[in-house]
């Protein structure tokens, strides 16, 4: 699946949600089903400066060139929205996430349900997730 497609599902699941309280219960719920990060890596390396909680998140690319996040946060409504950011990004190259138009957020309408501080949370989360493909991509030119 594209990245667009990912954002596409999500607003679709968002779609019967009307009531904001049913929406963070959802995203709880996301966060809940997000895989573990192992504890080794709940480093400040990791850490995602920013944010009003803690959050942690890896990334590594696999032999085709894709990457795979993992990420971890101490509050439920974060760590539901890095495990949305992850279904939408996990799996793809550095250069696909790099070129993505993250919508999604806007299109559910938590941008602006969002806390001023938590809404720089997510934006310092994306630009992490950004900085690692980055990286990722710049190693893959000097093969």
């Amino acid at each position: 699946m594209t990245i667009n497609d990912k954002q596409q599902e999500i607003i679709d699941s968002f779609d019967g949600l009307d009531d904001w309280m049913d929406r963070y219960a959802y995203i709880i719920d996301l966060g809940a089903q997000l895989a573990p990060i192992a504890e080794k890596d709940k480093t400040p390396e990791h850490l995602i400066e920013g944010c009003q909680s803690r959050v942690w998140i890896t990334a590594n690319v696999d032999n085709n060139g894709l990457m795979h996040f993992t990420a971890d946060s101490d509050a439920s409504i974060v760590k539901g929205i890095i495990a949305m950011l992850i279904d939408v990004l996990d799996g793809h190259t550095p250069q696909e996430i790099l070129d993505a138009d993250l919508h999604f957020i806007n299109d559910i309408g938590l941008g602006e349900h969002l806390s001023p501080t938590r809404s720089n949370g997510l934006l310092a989360m994306v630009k992490q997730i950004r900085l690692y493909a980055m990286a990722f991509k710049a190693l893959s030119q000097k093969k």
